[in-house]
């Protein structure tokens, strides 16, 4: 697969872009989010001193591109200005995971579930369409984080069962985790048609 080039897609209320160096302001502060820190950032951010995170994650962000990492800001369509993270990674044979996170001030807004639903839909849709062809996005959580199964049920990735202690948050503490998942092949959540009752 070749590397994709940098992407902007634009969702409800929400514009995916990638990263840029004015950013770190606002990344300094959703940074500092316990829940942030916990479940969405690895042991070795932790390790740095607090005012040295931000520019050591938004270094890898800024070179994730060129590296065939696709990493969107989630972002104001009006301002611009940062609400959270979105990325695909391990990008192998058709499949790649996602994380995410959401701002401290921009939670409650259905943000995560949108972010979800745009990139995932670009990055399944065909290459003749301008995504990158994929045909699988998985998302795995800990279930001690039960917004991240509202999120990606929401956004199409179904429920497909739970992978014992899987995951383990900052201190190396161990959780189940649940595995989503949602293919090229499946309906499109905003294309889904209620059922009569």
């Amino acid at each position: 697969m070749t590397h994709p080039l940098p992407a902007h897609l634009t969702g409800t209320g929400l514009a995916l872009r990638p990263f840029s160096p004015e950013d770190e302001p606002l990344l300094t502060q959703a940074l500092g989010d316990a829940e942030i820190l916990r479940w969405a950032t690895g042991a070795h951010l932790h390790r740095l001193p607090a005012d040295e995170r931000a520019a050591q994650w938004l270094r890898t962000r800024l070179a994730a591109w060129s590296d065939g990492v696709p990493d969107f800001a989630i972002a104001d369509p009006g301002t611009g200005e940062l609400t959270g993270y979105i990325g695909l990674r391990r990008i192998h044979n058709g499949n790649a995971e996602v994380g995410s996170w959401i701002a401290p001030w921009a939670r409650g807004r259905g943000l995560a579930a949108d972010a979800l639903l745009t990139a995932a839909g670009w990055a399944l849709a065909p290459t003749t369409r301008g995504g990158l062809g994929l045909h699988r996005i998985a998302l795995h959580h800990s279930t001690g984080n039960p917004a991240s199964c509202t999120v990606a049920t929401k956004a199409g990735l179904l429920l497909e069962g739970t992978m014992r202690q899987a995951t383990t948050d900052h201190t190396g503490t161990r959780y189940d985790s649940h595995l989503h998942a949602r293919l090229a092949s499946d309906p499109d959540p905003r294309e889904r048609v209620p059922t009569p009752s």
